[in-house]
């Protein structure tokens, strides 16, 4: 059986929520299509996410992965397009590190593109009455630290299921904040809402092998 691994961040920055953990949580176990979803939370701390991603990676031999963080302040979910490789820190983690400038892998590429079919995702979303948008930047906090080193994982054919890398898809998903979260007018989505949509995303990121190639829908 194919398992897909969606894994979320705990609170950070003196938040008592994150809606990316609770979304894992809610998916995991579930099956979609012919896949069974392992969900999981990530410490947000440099470092030992991405040590407990090489793990679950190991462990679970997913076929897709999904990791999901929070982005307070947006209205859309955001697939990205694009780590960088970089960590620069505007707050200290939950473990009080805050890198300035310091490569995730050094020597390691620039970037690495997201393998998930972002605009077909952002496409399937809004088709079902969800906000989303293609995003260019995953920022340079935990978020972008665990996405670029997903995609280095990956790149180098580590913690794949059966097939190899190609038969791996993997990539970030940015999500609002929830109500409770949200102040003065800010941009949310109920769980449930971005629960379903999580769960749309990972449909349409199994069953489409080329992305579309549309115009708009990006968010810088």
């Amino acid at each position: 059986m194919k398992t897909i691994l969606i894994t979320g961040f705990e609170p950070f920055g003196g938040e008592l929520r994150n809606p990316s953990q609770e979304i894992a949580q809610a998916l995991d176990g579930r099956m979609i299509g012919k896949a069974q979803v392992v969900g999981a939370v990530l410490p947000c701390v440099f470092g030992e996410s991405m040590r407990e991603l090489k793990r679950l990676l190991r462990v679970h031999q997913p076929a897709l992965v999904l990791c999901l963080g929070q982005a307070g302040g947006r209205a859309d979910i955001t697939p990205e397009r694009v780590a960088i490789n970089v960590d620069d820190a505007r707050i200290p983690d939950n473990a009080g590190a805050q890198p300035v400038d310091r490569p995730i892998v050094r020597g390691g590429p620039a970037a690495y593109w997201s393998t998930l079919p972002v605009k077909a995702l952002v496409a399937a979303l809004r088709k079902n009455g969800v906000p989303a948008a293609v995003s260019q930047t995953a920022g340079t906090f935990v978020c972008n630290h665990v996405f670029y080193g997903l995609m280095h994982e990956l790149s180098r054919g580590k913690g794949q299921g059966k097939g190899g890398a190609a038969a791996v898809r993997g990539g970030f998903i940015h999500v609002p904040f929830l109500p409770e979260q949200a102040h003065d007018g800010q941009p949310c989505i109920e769980l449930e809402d971005m629960v379903a949509a999580i769960e749309i995303a990972a449909t349409v990121a199994l069953k489409t092998r080329r992305d579309v190639r549309a115009r708009g829908g990006v968010e810088s």
